[in-house]
Order: structure tokens, then sequence, then C-alpha cells
């Protein structure tokens, strides 16, 4: 049955521009309430989430377990400054360490979002002595100073220029003029193993690889963005534990806390845990009891549920049924895992989004050929078989109403 919006619904959107910086766009829909990997607007109409919140509704909409625990600790405290600590900050800084593979002398700080934890790693790479940063063609770290003077979208840069000094962006994964772009002066190397906002572009085999040999040899830090790839998404806890690399630092977000805000930057190792000291970083809200206890059950549960491999296993049949459909409107799948990029053989990403949003999927037009989709881990394979049964229609619907 076809979706649609009511008066009432087209009022609440009135009222959200007429109070809202208008940063965002107009909201496609005022959602209500969700259940799992479904969601439901005001209206009533159901919609299956294949974007999870941008790859943070890890454990879906309602679970129960994270329900309980932000129920439970929100009862006892919600947030006590980082003059004092909680079990909760510990034991979640404990599990991310752990199912981060970090060696001991690792450490973690806690932020409050995906760019909060880029600025932390600016900062740790201030301490090395050096000031030169890379990152790479098409990456997205964020929209604070420094985190979007290492984004390489023009349009998102251009506005808030000059920002960082001392930035370079080479071409995504070209091995040579990244080896020529890192010298002594450079303290980071910053980059996705899958990049995200560039339309879920992964990392050449091999590159990551040669970022770290690059990197060591010159003595710069290597860090790499896991905010999106990371939390089981790609079928690992870590993307770049699919080539068995081992950086300095990783920043992380989105799905550590299931939807509540939180942001981590890992150190891996001793020598690079000691370069911030005492006072020369910090945030308010960073580490908060509340939103550690949700990290702590995010994390509990996916290795509980086995919800990194259901991830490797569901992303690739769903990639294998979009594949399968040899449909002339569909050029290829790419992507590790439940972060997945339909590439299209038309520019009409967008109007294959506003279809299948009246059918009942919401999907992400990431670019103008690309549908991205991130939904929750603990999707079923026979929800993501619906999607690429109904995939078909949709395309052919959207190419008949394309300008």
């Amino acid at each position: 049955m076809t979706n649609t919006v009511s008066q009432e619904q087209e009022a609440l959107l009135r009222r959200y521009r007429e109070s809202h910086l208008g940063v965002f766009g107009l909201p496609g829909l005022v959602l209500t309430h969700g259940d799992g990997a479904r969601v439901w607007d005001s209206d009533g109409n159901c919609y299956l989430d294949l974007l999870g919140g941008i790859a943070v509704n890890a454990l879906g909409h309602g679970h129960p377990d994270l329900v309980a625990a932000i129920s439970e600790q929100a009862a006892q405290l919600v947030h006590v400054s980082n003059f004092f600590t909680t079990p909760a900050q510990i034991e979640a800084a404990e599990s991310l360490l752990r199912v981060a593979d970090a060696p001991e002398g690792s450490g973690v700080f806690f932020a409050n979002s995906g760019s909060e934890a880029v600025e932390a790693a600016i900062k740790l790479s201030r301490r090395t002595g050096r000031s030169g940063l890379v990152a790479v063609g098409g990456g997205f770290h964020g929209r604070t100073v420094g985190a979007l003077s290492l984004t390489h979208k023009e349009a998102y840069r251009a506005p808030f220029e000059p920002l960082l000094p001392e930035v370079t962006h080479v071409p995504a994964g070209d091995v040579e003029a990244l080896r020529a772009a890192v010298d002594e002066g450079t303290a980071m190397v910053l980059l996705e193993p899958i990049q995200g906002e560039a339309g879920i572009v992964p990392t050449p085999p091999g590159y990551l690889a040669a970022a770290r040999e690059i990197t060591r040899e010159a003595g710069a830090l290597l860090v790499l963005d896991e905010i999106q790839t990371g939390i089981g998404r790609t079928g690992a806890w870590f993307a770049h534990q699919h080539e068995g690399v081992v950086p300095d630092a990783i920043t992380v977000a989105k799905g550590l806390g299931g939807g509540v805000p939180i942001g981590a930057l890992v150190t891996f190792g001793e020598e690079l845990t000691g370069l911030l000291t005492a006072g020369q970083h910090g945030t308010t809200f960073g580490g908060n009891p509340l939103a550690c206890s949700a990290a702590l059950t995010v994390l509990a549960t996916i290795e509980r549920d086995g919800l990194v491999e259901h991830a490797a296993v569901a992303g690739l049949e769903l990639a294998r049924g979009v594949t399968d459909l040899a449909h002339p409107l569909v050029a290829g799948v790419r992507g590790a895992g439940l972060l997945r990029a339909v590439v299209l053989a038309r520019p009409i990403a967008r109007e294959v989004a506003v279809v299948a949003r009246r059918e009942g999927y919401i999907l992400n037009p990431v670019a103008p050929d690309t549908l991205r989709l991130a939904p929750p881990l603990t999707i079923t394979t026979e929800q993501l078989a619906g999607f690429v049964g109904a995939l078909p229609g949709i395309l052919e619907q959207a190419a008949q109403e394309q300008p």
C-alpha cells in the first residue's frame, strides 16, 4: 500500500520550518515511533528503515535491552561531570578497547559525536610537535571547523574558509600520491576505510596497509575514521580489522550509542595514549553515564546476539539479491556488511528514494546515482528480501517520474 502524507503532517513540517535553522532543509517525514527495523510517521504509515539514522540505530528502534539500560541509568545518574567517573564509563571504555583489539596501554576519550572525536584526533596529532594534516579526496569527517578542514567537499568548506592551515588532500586510493604528501612535517593522516558520504566507496585492497607503512616511515600518525564503518557495521567490529592493519587511533560514533549521542577517540598503545595529558582536552557531556550505559549495552548486545556475523551474512545476501535482479537500472552494488550502496545506471537516486518512501522504504540518495543502505544490524534477511523484491517496481516508477 502506498504511503501518503496528510495535511496534519504537512502542518507539523511547516511548524518545523518556522522554528528551526534551515541547515537540514525541510525533513521528508515526521516520525513518531519505531520497532526493530520499522518506523511509523505521524499519519500511521509504516516504513522499513534501511538507513538506520545513517548507521546509528545499530539495534534498531525500541530494542528492549537498550530501553531498559537507559531507563535504569536515568533513574540512577544521568550526568556527574568529568570531575568524577561512573561504572558505566569505565566498563564502556574497557569494552570498546576489547572489541577494537587495542593493545595494553591504549585509551578512550569519550565525546558526544563523530565530529568531536575527530577534533580530539587533531589535537592528539598536534602533540607530536608537527602540524601537517593529510586527508583523502571524497572523505567526510564532520562539520566542526577542524573536522571540516579535513573534509574534502568544496561546497561544505568554501562558505567557512579560511579553515585550518597545512591540510593536504590527496586523491582517494592513490598510494603514490599519499607517499608524496607525507613527510617529516606531517602530524596525521586521516582516512575512512570505506568512504560513507562519497557513496560507500571502499579503499582499494592494500591501501590501508600502504598508508600504515608510509605513516610509520615518516613518523606520522595514522588515524582511521571508523565513525560510519565501526560497531559491527561492515561485518567486523571495525572495518580496518578486515585487513589486519593496526592504526595509531580510530574515531568512533554513530552506532556506538544505538541512537544516544556518543563518540570516542581510541588510541592504540601507551605512547599514543600519553600524548594528551591532564587539562589538554575535555568535554562537559562526554562520557556521561547515560550515554556510556547505552554504549555498553549496544556492544554487549551485538556480541551476545552475533550481530557482527549477521551483518556480514545479511549484507552479502542483500548485495547478491540486488545483483541477481540483473535490472538495467542497477549498475552494481558496493560496500561491506550492512553498509551498502546500490549504484544506478542513471542519476535518479533522488527520485528512487521518493518513490521508495511512498512504498514504505527509507533509503538515502547519497549521490545522484547512488543509494546508501545502512539498516539496523538487527534487520532480518526476510525484511531485506522484501525490499529486494520491491526494488524493480520502485526503479521503474522512479524512471517514469524523472523530469
